[in-house]
């Protein structure tokens, strides 16, 4: 059965189509859009995605120009500038670059760039993404991805566009893989895609969920979309690459490389309407993508654990820390927080309904005055309840109707309980 609703297609639809994919110009050549999106490729390769002055020079220059000016040592950066030199002189960018796609059409994979109706518009956001008192480069250089590489046949801008990232834990306890089990379960059946990033743990629970449910789930990964890591998620990867997408800024045989996680993470962020975060301990990626969704203008989304249980300190110094996380217990609250105004509100929080819940003051009271057991009279019922006898005896008879008090010769007594259906 498909789950997908009315608006998905089913997984075979075929790749999105990009505007302008001639290989050669008319005289022979390069074309420009192929020398454009070997550029990009070559850029990524000499800095690492995230990098700004790399992206602001794309944005003012173009990619072509930018290259040049890259390899001709113009870099306005010394970092950079070191970084160009030393990758330039492990070979050249651009027939690495130029590899990277010939290695990527054997795979079946793709190059998507902001040239391509199948861009993700949403992943601009991160153009602002500034992190407070951020130090370390992988928290400076934030800025939006120059190009994608995707593994399946969903358009990437169609799949992100309603989407929602849940991620937490590799070391996750039961009641935390549980959790996002039933996020990403019930996040697919009502037509979002859910977004992860294919580790062990919460983000492989989120999109085994989403599978289950005959959704779509994308993992966003921090190496070559031919080479997920880690290994042993590669059966969950393949099911991905079949029905959803598996997506990378890195070309293909990449390398997971510790920093490529948080660089990453932005894109998880950035890319979706909103994050919610199951289980975290104290030092965790997945708090910083969170953080991440925050500063980017993103709905941050926190599942609240034990409080004795170490995968649950980091989410717990989310809520307290950041006064923009939201606290969430389930779906219907991340439905909420990411749906239309309006049009997602969980239901209140209730107990179980009491018989005595529809009652007003006076009819509540007159309930209260009765005792536990026997019969008391019209005058002492009053009395205790406080009210006058004529409105004791309105409201007795309306209890008498609702059969919560019998009449006895001497005055009233609660109605005995209802056994329930097959009692002895």
């Amino acid at each position: 059965m498909d789950h997908r609703g009315p608006g998905r297609p089913g997984p075979a639809r075929p790749r999105g189509r990009t505007r302008g994919d001639p290989t050669t110009d008319r005289g022979g050549g390069v074309s420009a859009d192929k020398e454009s999106r070997l550029a990009r490729v070559a850029l990524t390769w000499l800095a690492e995605p995230g990098t700004r002055a790399v992206h602001q020079l794309v944005d003012r220059l173009g990619p072509v120009a930018t290259l040049e000016l890259l390899l001709d040592g113009g870099s306005p950066d010394g970092w950079l500038h070191s970084t160009v030199a030393a990758r330039s002189a492990a070979g050249d960018a651009r027939a690495v670059a130029a590899e990277a796609l010939a290695r990527a059409d054997r795979l079946g994979a793709r190059l998507v760039t902001p040239d391509d109706e199948e861009w993700p518009a949403r992943v601009a956001g991160l153009k602002t993404l500034r992190l407070p008192d951020a130090t370390r480069r992988v928290d400076v250089e934030t800025a939006p991805p120059l190009c994608f590489w995707v593994r399946g046949a969903w358009p990437l801008g169609e799949a992100l566009e309603r989407s929602v990232a849940v991620v937490g834990a590799r070391a996750a306890t039961g009641y935390g893989q549980h959790v996002a089990t039933e996020l990403g379960y019930g996040l697919a059946e009502r037509d979002w895609t859910v977004v992860s990033g294919g580790a062990f743990g919460i983000d492989a629970a989120a999109h085994r969920g989403a599978l289950n449910a005959g959704g779509l789930t994308v993992a966003v990964l921090a190496c070559g979309v031919d080479r997920p890591y880690p290994m042993g998620n590669t059966a969950l990867f393949d099911r991905i690459a079949d029905t959803g997408l598996l997506v990378s800024e890195w070309p293909p045989g990449a390398e997971p490389l510790r920093p490529r996680f948080l660089i990453r993470n932005r894109v998880i962020a950035g890319g979706t309407l909103g994050t919610v975060v199951v289980e975290a301990s104290a030092r965790s990626g997945a708090t910083q993508t969170a953080r991440r969704a925050i500063h980017t203008g993103r709905v941050a989304m926190v599942v609240p654990g034990p409080v004795t249980s170490a995968m649950s300190v980091g989410a717990h110094e989310l809520l307290r820390e950041c006064s923009k996380a939201r606290l969430v217990t389930g779906l219907a609250h991340v439905l909420e927080e990411v749906g239309r105004i309006g049009a997602d509100l969980a239901p209140l929080a209730r107990g179980p309904q009491r018989p005595g819940d529809d009652l007003d003051d006076d009819a509540r009271s007159m309930l209260e005055a009765l005792p536990r057991r026997g019969v008391r009279g019209v005058d002492a019922l009053a009395a205790r309840a406080g009210l006058n006898v004529r409105t004791a005896l309105r409201k007795l008879s309306l209890l008498e109707e609702l059969s919560m008090v019998v009449r006895r010769d001497d005055g009233y007594a609660l109605a005995p309980a209802t056994k329930p259906k097959g009692g002895a």
